[in-house]
């Protein structure tokens, strides 16, 4: 019986990886189990809540942007407890088998951001929430059809 030689891709791991594209995700049936996405949604929501979050929103993405699928939102008071609030979302995702979770700003600063891949987790203080104002950058409002005026 003959062996058949496959030729080597030049490249290494990564590269092939990215040249491949990215991996389906199996949505779970509709049986009462949660898909991957929803189970995540629901812990970062409950773990926010936990760490007395305020005004915690979360905005579907789908369609709308290619970054993330998903799009939390929530305001802490100060400093420490936001960053105490990140570090509990990576722990709490990790149990989830989410292991490539980074973050931007958590050393103390107005706002954190939780990059979980399919969700992306915004963390602000009150002013800079207010003053970046990613629920009317990103919220459903924006779907609305703008109507055309008829010309004089």
């Amino acid at each position: 019986m003959p062996v058949e030689i496959v030729p080597k891709v030049p490249g290494s791991p990564r590269k092939k990886a990215v040249v491949a594209g990215p991996k389906g995700r199996v949505r779970k049936s509709a049986e009462g189990s949660l898909d991957l996405l929803e189970r995540m949604q629901r812990a970062i929501v409950t773990s926010l809540e936990d760490d007395k979050a305020e005004d915690v929103v979360a905005l579907d993405l789908a369609g709308r942007a290619s970054f993330a699928d998903r799009m939390v939102i929530a305001t802490g008071l100060a400093d420490r407890q936001i960053a105490a609030m990140a570090t509990h979302l990576i722990e709490k995702l990790g149990e989830l088998g989410i292991k490539r979770v980074q973050t931007e700003g958590a050393s103390g600063s107005d706002w954190v951001l939780v990059d979980a891949g399919d969700i992306v987790v915004h963390l602000f203080k009150a002013e800079a929430r207010a003053m970046y104002a990613l629920e009317k950058m990103w919220g459903p409002d924006l779907d609305e059809p703008v109507l055309d005026t008829p010309e004089v």
